[in-house]
């Protein structure tokens, strides 16, 4: 199941802006609970299963379609498994929204995608997790492009990324290619990760 409480929650506990903003952490950089909680000696499965989790509510996806898109990564043999990983993380239409600006969280950019404002070259996809082959182009649908949220968005956040071309006036980008590692989720350590599925799995 996909959580949807307060992000600034998980953030907290996991010590890690899930937004990439770092506002959660700004104003009480300690786990929840009145006095935070004390931080014990973690183990190296710990730090595996952390990693994990700071991850995967990065990208707001639920255990199972972790898992699934992990175990995608590790059938690409022509790139790293971890760098794979994140590429596909990267990929999902909800990303993308959220990347390019026409939304300010990615739990956002989901309910748009999922109301149908968003086109994939030029055709409606209602599916957050779609994902986005480099070169496509992903677009506000002609009768969603008078909601004011999207020019706000736009103008309020400023979040360029090297790997996606905005037209901001025809409210559409062009994800231009897969982002290369030290572009996305740099404070992430995959390694980990890998480590914690080859165990589990």
């Amino acid at each position: 199941m996909r959580y949807t409480g307060p992000s600034w929650k998980i953030s907290r506990r996991l010590n890690y802006s899930i937004l990439e903003n770092e506002k959660e952490l700004a104003k009480r950089p300690f786990g929840p609970g009145q006095h935070g909680k004390r931080r014990s000696k973690v183990s190296e499965y710990g730090k595996q299963l952390l990693e994990k989790q700071k991850l995967r509510h990065v990208y707001g996806v639920n255990e199972r379609q972790f898992k699934r898109l992990f175990l995608l990564a590790k059938k690409n043999k022509d790139v790293v498994t971890g760098l794979a990983f994140i590429q596909i993380l990267e990929s999902r239409l909800d990303n993308l929204v959220f990347r390019v600006g026409l939304a300010n969280t990615r739990r956002q950019a989901r309910q748009l995608v999922s109301h149908g404002h968003i086109l994939v070259d030029g055709k409606k996809v209602d599916i957050p997790s779609f994902l986005v082959q480099a070169g496509s182009t992903i677009s506000v649908s002609e009768n969603s492009r008078d909601i004011k949220l999207f020019r706000f968005n736009l103008e309020k956040i400023d979040r360029p990324v090297p790997f996606i071309t905005l037209d901001a006036e025809k409210l559409s980008a062009r994800f231009d290619r897969l982002p290369e590692r030290s572009e996305v989720a740099q404070d992430i350590q995959e390694a980990l990760i890998i480590e914690f599925y080859n165990r589990a799995l």
